[in-house]
């Protein structure tokens, strides 16, 4: 196994990792980002994301999942760390996690969604808050998404923020940036023009009809607009449909991220049913 580095000091290694958490620049200019927890740096390995280095603590004995993940990663750099700096990276105030992982960011090129017959992606319009990236990308994993995609001057999706509230799913849907809809759509006419009738639909409070009543077992793209403002004019122009939840109560919208498991578990709801009917939904 490679020999460990050990760094006890704020030296300029450190400082480059410290930036990581928070600077979405120089995170870009690194290609990397870090990555804490048993099931989120377990699932990035799973899943074949290449690891720059595991930080641990130099002062306290590794677990077994810990020690077995180093052997079983002999070439990946291993750096021994004061607690107290490991504490800093790891954003957790007195308390160190055991083990972060240095991650390299995939290329953000639409081509790692893969589309097929029952091809289903979201598009998160000009997120401004992370942890909403983090929470779509969650319910995508959940509810059997083959990517999201986040388009628009907006949160990063590999903020510190994002990747935690995605527990780990940020690893196993690919999750891209795109400037705007037009390499989105340009994207879609390619998988229309090789034989996925691809239908993109928006979710808007004055939809045409309501998400239960709105055939989504078909290739689908699901549109979920800014937090604050909802999809942009120029997605709404380019859905083919525009879809609303229905709500009673007296709240008069929904959380973006929570709008988005809403209509998420919707489309699984419709896709399990027509499955086990052995054709479409009565939707």
């Amino acid at each position: 196994m490679t020999a460990a580095q050990r760094i006890s000091s704020r030296n300029a290694r450190f400082q480059v990792w410290e930036a990581l958490l928070t600077n979405r620049n120089k995170r870009l200019r690194a290609g990397e980002f870090l990555v804490q927890g048993v099931r989120p740096i377990s699932l990035a390995i799973e899943h074949g994301w290449t690891i720059r280095a595991f930080l641990y603590d130099s002062e306290r004995g590794l677990s077994r999942w810990a020690g077995d993940l180093l052997q079983g990663n002999r070439g990946v750099e291993r750096v021994s760390m004061a607690p107290e700096l490991l504490a800093e990276l790891g954003e957790k105030g007195e308390t160190a996690p055991e083990l972060i992982a240095v991650v390299e960011m995939p290329a953000d090129d639409l081509e790692r969604i893969k589309v097929g017959p029952d091809f289903l992606g979201v598009v998160f319009d000009r997120p401004t808050g992370p942890g909403n990236i983090g929470s779509i990308i969650r319910s995508a994993d959940a509810f059997g998404a083959d990517g999201v995609i986040v388009t628009g001057h907006a949160a990063d999706v590999y903020d510190s923020k994002a990747v935690r509230a995605s527990t780990g799913s940020l690893f196993a849907v690919p999750a891209v940036r795109a400037p705007s809809q037009r390499e989105v759509m340009a994207w879609i006419s390619e998988q229309r023009a090789a034989g996925t009738p691809v239908v993109v639909v928006g979710t808007d409070e004055h939809g045409e009809a309501d998400i239960f009543d709105f055939d989504l077992t078909r290739p689908t793209l699901l549109l979920i607009g800014n937090e604050t403002s909802g999809l942009s004019a120029a997605w709404k122009e380019l859905a083919d449909h525009l879809v609303r939840i229905p709500m009673t109560g007296s709240a008069s919208s929904l959380n973006a991220a929570n709008a988005a498991t809403a209509v998420l578990y919707e489309t699984s709801r419709q896709r399990s049913h027509s499955f086990k009917t052995g054709g479409r939904g009565d939707s």
